[in-house]
C-alpha cells in the first residue's frame, strides 16, 4: 500500500483572491511580513499498489483527469511507502 500526495498550486499568473484575503487578514492582525500568499489544496490518496513507477503513473492520471484544472493550476505528486504495520 503507498500514499500519494497530490499538492495543486495556482499558476503564478492566476490571480488567488482568496490567498489575498488571508494575506491582508494577516497583516491587518500585525503580521506584516506575510506577502505573496497563496492558498492551495493537498489531496491523499491510498493506493493498493506496491510499485513507485506505476503509483506515480496512475497519480498523474488522476490529475490530469480530474484532480487538476492544467490551464490555471499546477501540481506536485509525493508518494509515500508506509511502514509494514500499517499496511496491515
Amino acid at each position: 500500500m503507498l500514499k500519494g500526495i497530490v499538492t495543486v498550486s495556482l499558476k503564478q499568473d492566476v490571480l488567488d483572491p482568496q490567498g489575498l484575503a488571508v494575506q491582508h487578514s494577516l497583516q491587518s492582525l500585525g503580521y506584516s511580513e506575510a506577502q505573496n500568499v497563496r492558498i492551495g489544496k493537498s489531496i491523499e490518496i491510498w493506493l493498493d499498489e506496491s510499485d513507485l513507477k506505476k503509483a506515480e503513473l496512475r497519480l498523474r492520471k488522476m490529475c490530469e483527469a480530474l484532480l487538476v484544472n492544467s490551464v490555471i493550476e499546477n501540481y506536485q505528486i509525493e508518494i509515500l511507502e508506509l511502514p509494514l504495520e500499517l499496511e496491515e
